[in-house]
């Protein structure tokens, strides 16, 4: 398969890395050789069958409205930019192309979101709760979508979506890779829940995992509702 990935990071870097891997011929495009998404014209990305996106939200949106235009499916594991998610939505769906996004393409973190929506009933039993993201120095975007996407499905879980307990509290701290901590408390305890990333390989995985199921497919599909069928 042909593949353009967007981003020359440390998670995108090892993305081509695995994907090479897996036998696919991978194309590399960094922020600085793209600017406002400009190189990603008709002619660049003929021949390509996925374009995958590690880059930043400053630069994700105009890249996803680029290739989608230009009709190549994408895969996004850049966060923060889901406030223009109803409007990329409308745009893969008028041009017929394949969308996959997802805060986190690690198996054990989509493993631990159904493991925190399950904890969450002990908020409907006089328990409180908060969630801490702690990653690298560099990471553009605070809070995380992990954490976000955390909150999401445990205030859902727990029947009350507007609930002002589970607010996010985010530390950016040397090199760490991904840390994302649920703490429910009562009178008579607390209960902790963590996920902490060693590498960035479950990423990476994920990632050329979901590049490889999107590919021939049309439509517009969230990470945390396919990736059990990778």
């Amino acid at each position: 398969m042909n593949i353009l990935l967007l981003g020359r990071g440390k998670t995108g870097s090892l993305v081509a890395e695995v994907a090479r891997q897996h036998g696919h011929d991978v194309q590399v495009l960094g922020a600085t050789e793209n600017a406002g998404g400009a190189t990603l014209t008709a002619e660049k990305l003929r021949g390509i069958e996925v374009v995958i996106d590690f880059t930043t939200p400053a630069c994700v949106v105009a890249n996803i409205e680029a290739c989608v235009t230009a009709g190549k499916n994408v895969v996004v594991g850049t966060t923060g930019w889901y406030d223009e998610l109803d409007r990329i939505c409308k745009l893969v769906e008028s041009h017929g192309t394949g969308f996959l996004f997802g805060a986190n393409f690690s198996v054990g973190v989509n493993l631990f979101l159904d493991v925190a929506r399950a904890a969450a009933a002990a908020l409907r039993h006089e328990y409180s709760g908060q969630i801490f993201e702690r990653h690298h120095v560099h990471k553009k975007d605070a809070p995380s979508g992990t954490a976000i996407a955390i909150q999401h499905v445990m205030r859902e879980a727990s029947g009350d979506e507007k609930n002002r307990d589970l607010e996010i509290t985010s530390f950016r701290e040397g090199d760490v890779v991904g840390m994302h901590e649920v703490v429910l408390e009562s009178a008579a305890d607390r209960i902790y829940l963590c996920h902490d990333a060693k590498s960035r390989q479950g990423f990476a995985d994920g990632a050329v995992r979901a590049a490889e199921w999107l590919a021939g497919k049309k439509g517009f599909y969230a990470f945390k509702n396919v990736w059990r069928e990778l």
